[in-house]
């Protein structure tokens, strides 16, 4: 059977239809459940609500971001294993993106109206990455992943404890996030000069505090 070959035009046309699909869309998963199955619904007070759901959207805000960065890269991606490996990961990035929109929407809250832009910006970042090398491309992975972490524990710490289904949601992106920045350091990624460790934060930074609001 022989295996279709698409041009760049028509690589692009399927990004496009991925970008639209995890800003507005029904991504594709793994099927996974939610990882709140079991726990109890606690009442929550206006306030620990709020904020839940502020926390939340950031991180909702963090996957679609994830999506495009490694959409991008796999698209540039020299090596059909890293390219696969890019594709495999953003499939699990999108069950903590369609479990993030799922709980605001129980909480009554509503995604970041900036979910285009972190989406364009990110996925010209991860194009930009996978072009000049896969060994960068998995560096700039294992250092997103790292940062992402930082962040879920920073949440961890904030969140209200009675929110236990926010929380269940949380730790188990902290597992998936530790394990694809593993993965992108076993496969050769490069470790990335400090300026650009530090740009990096910088956009985060800008993301996590517009996404907490808007």
């Amino acid at each position: 059977m022989n295996t279709r070959k698409y041009s760049l035009i028509d690589r692009l046309i399927l990004e496009a239809d991925k970008a639209l699909t995890t800003v507005i869309g029904k991504p594709e998963t793994t099927a996974r459940l939610m990882p709140d199955c079991d726990l109890t619904e606690h009442e929550l007070t206006a306030r620990e609500q709020r904020l839940s759901v502020r926390l939340m959207r950031i991180n909702e805000a963090g996957e679609v971001s994830a999506q495009a960065l490694y959409q991008g890269q796999a698209l540039t991606a020299t090596l059909p294993k890293v390219r696969a490996a890019m594709e495999q990961t953003a499939l699990e990035e999108n069950d903590h993106l369609v479990w993030c929109q799922q709980r605001l929407d129980y909480l009554g809250g509503h995604t970041s109206m900036l979910n285009p832009l972190w989406y364009a910006g990110s996925f010209i970042m991860g194009a930009v990455a996978g072009k000049i090398g896969d060994k960068w491309s998995l560096g700039f992975v294992a250092e997103t992943e790292k940062q992402v972490v930082q962040h879920l524990d920073e949440h961890l710490a904030t969140i209200s404890v009675r929110d236990e289904k926010s929380r269940a949601i949380l730790e188990q992106m902290r597992i998936d996030e530790l394990r694809h920045g593993t993965l992108a350091l076993n496969a050769g990624g490069a470790t990335l000069p400090t300026p650009v460790k530090h740009m990096m934060g910088l956009m985060s930074k800008v993301m996590t505090k517009t996404s907490y609001w808007i």
